[in-house]
């Protein structure tokens, strides 16, 4: 695929089913980062969804590279990444007004295959299709795993290829007109369930949405509103994309709270051994 795919992510997030799409993200999300709690949180990619917006982490980051979807007018020169943030990463000074970095985060320009956090020092990552972006999408899941700390979250969202509009997409990579950006081919959600298990994730949940039809426009994709609640009982692993929930564990470790000093236990049959202030009554 060309990378007009990649160019067209911000022309595509404001077309009728671009914003059906992120809608439902970003109403996902909401409900899901307002309860993982920590210092570092990270949002990898497509800066038109705000990923962090209801996460109360003191340190958010916005993390973008050429190919996660921060092209014109969003693009910025390397050149203008500084050392010094709180995230451990460059925090970008002077960047363009275009480039939509909410109130109170870092944005940070930098290869996303090679993060420049320390290694177990981010405590939440968001990967709002960021896997279908990238050129090497397990080099991607390696370098969050690295990032992360024990305990940490790892939420990805992607377009589900075992859908209507997976299958539109299969049929439009073939003939040069694909209906979603993707660099790669779309990764089905069993398979990234696989990946993750392999990283040392356990998947704390998994939800599908996104039921219509891949149609263009906002009139006919109004016309198939009742296909959600429908979807949602009866095909829900269908659903247009998918949004994965899970937890970094570090096998071999145990959270413990303070140690508690525990008295002697005496064998049976036998008796404290006398003290200074034991008074022994003789006849």
């Amino acid at each position: 695929m060309t990378d007009r795919a990649i160019i067209d992510w911000p022309a595509w997030t404001d077309s009728p089913p671009g914003r059906y799409v992120l809608e439902w993200e970003q109403t996902q999300l909401d409900r899901v980062v307002s309860d993982v709690f920590g210092y570092h949180a990270l949002q990898l990619g497509l800066p038109q969804l705000d990923a962090l917006r209801e996460n109360r982490m003191p340190c958010r980051g916005l993390v973008l590279d050429a190919a996660s979807g921060a092209s014109a007018p969003y693009a910025f020169p390397r050149g203008l990444a500084r050392a010094g943030n709180g995230l451990g990463g460059g925090a970008a000074q002077g960047l363009p007004t275009g480039l939509p970095a909410p109130a109170g985060r870092s944005a940070v320009w930098c290869d996303l295959l090679d993060l420049p956090f320390e290694a177990q020092s981010v405590d939440l990552i968001v990967m709002p299709h960021t896997l279908e972006f990238t050129s090497d999408p397990h080099r991607l899941l390696r370098e969050a795993e690295r990032v992360l700390m024990p305990e940490g979250q790892l939420i990805i969202l992607g377009f589900n290829s075992l859908s209507l509009w997976g299958a539109r997409q299969s049929v439009g990579k073939m003939t040069g007109r694909p209906f979603v950006p993707a660099a790669v081919d779309l990764i089905a959600f069993t398979r990234l369930k696989d990946w993750i298990k392999l990283l040392g994730f356990d998947l704390e949940r998994g939800r599908f949405g996104c039921y219509r039809p891949p149609l263009g426009s906002d009139q006919w994709l109004s016309r198939y509103g009742f296909m959600e609640a429908a979807g949602d009982r009866w095909w829900p692993i269908f659903g247009a994309t998918y949004m994965i929930k899970a937890i970094k564990r570090v096998r071999g470790m145990r959270l413990v709270g303070p140690l508690k000093v525990k008295k002697p236990v005496l064998a049976a049959g036998l008796a404290p051994a006398a003290t200074p202030n034991t008074r022994n009554h003789t006849q």
